[in-house]
């Protein structure tokens, strides 16, 4: 099978990253509408739907192109004429073998990874609409591609980074009293909200009405995202943190009036005073998502709280899990 060898090219993980997958399609709304199709139409004509679909949706042409090419190979592989009916999980599964150990072309981890991404969203979004009773593509297993596990605070690590900021929030003889550092870390390590979420934080996207239960509501101005707007918890006694940093810093408009790179220095600035090697935006997302999940927090749920699509959720989830092994590993 090497006739789409020369049409068919590999396009280069680099190209297209699996985090870019991730968040496009974490901010994809659900298919609405019917389509021409039915489970007799073809692989090739289900294609030719499924590229209106991308297009509709405003997924970038990186990734049309690159979704395009890998159900070329599932084309080529199956044949253009192979009813959607006929389509299992194990024809899936066959595929995916013969492209890791059977084509003459090299597919790499990165590359297959993202085979794997394209599959699912293509049978998930005919599963929507309902093509299929079950998705083919669900039983499909992403090889995570072996990297290092993500840096996330151990207790002694968290417990002096917290001690820091209470420092720096009651200052001493040669300081003032500065409580940004500590609203801003506590906030992360509550909600585990990204850098370009949090500097976008209006003041009136935290919602006191309720005293005993504040929130956080992460908001987004682009109409294809609104999807991802999300309600997150936080701490009964930060409000009062808050009102102490409102009045040392008097913001007007947004919670953080300041760009992400002075953000990331007060972090720097809170690392130092606590002795660790560092501390990043995403350092405390990922710490406070392994510890919603030793305290038992529910998959599902914790997926929607840190604003994650399933197909992303695949790769992020079994790394919370490693995680978690290695912290529960240190409490023994």
């Amino acid at each position: 099978m090497n006739t789409m060898e020369k049409s068919t090219p590999e396009v280069s993980p680099t190209q297209l990253p699996l985090a870019e997958i991730a968040g496009m399609l974490a901010e994809q709304p659900s298919s609405s509408g019917k389509v021409n199709l039915t489970a007799q139409s073809s692989l090739t004509t289900a294609l030719d739907a499924f590229e209106k679909y991308m297009k509709r949706r405003g997924f970038t042409e990186n990734t049309q192109q690159a979704f395009r090419l890998d159900m070329e190979l599932l084309i080529e592989y199956l044949g253009a004429g192979e009813a959607l009916s006929k389509i299992s999980t194990a024809n899936l599964k066959a595929f995916l073998t013969w492209m890791e150990y059977l084509r003459e072309v090299p597919c790499s981890p990165k590359t297959l990874e993202r085979r794997i991404t394209t599959l699912k969203v293509f049978f998930g979004w005919l599963t929507e609409e309902e093509l299929f009773a079950r998705d083919p593509s669900a039983p499909l297993i992403h090889h995570t591609v072996s990297a290092p596990l993500p840096a996330v605070l151990a207790d002694e690590q968290l417990q002096a980074v917290l001690a820091a900021t209470q420092a720096l929030r009651q200052g001493d003889e040669e300081h003032d009293p500065d409580s940004r550092p500590h609203l801003l870390v506590t906030l992360l390590l509550h909600t585990g909200i990204k850098k370009g979420e949090c500097v976008r934080i209006a003041l009136n996207h935290i919602d006191l009405t309720d005293r005993e239960h504040p929130a956080l509501w992460i908001r987004y101005q682009q109409a294809n995202r609104r999807h991802k707007e999300r309600r997150i918890a936080l701490p009964v006694r930060w409000p009062n943190v808050l009102a102490t940093y409102q009045q040392e810093y008097a913001p007007q408009q947004l919670l953080f009036p300041w760009t992400a790179r002075n953000l990331e220095y007060v972090l720097a600035k809170v690392a130092k005073r606590a002795a660790i090697p560092r501390l990043s935006f995403e350092m405390l997302r990922w710490t406070c998502a392994v510890r919603d999940k030793l305290e038992g927090l529910e998959s599902e749920e914790l997926r929607r709280k840190l604003g994650l699509s399933q197909i992303s959720w695949y790769e992020v989830e079994g790394k919370l899990e490693l995680l978690a092994q290695q912290l529960r590993g240190t409490h023994v």
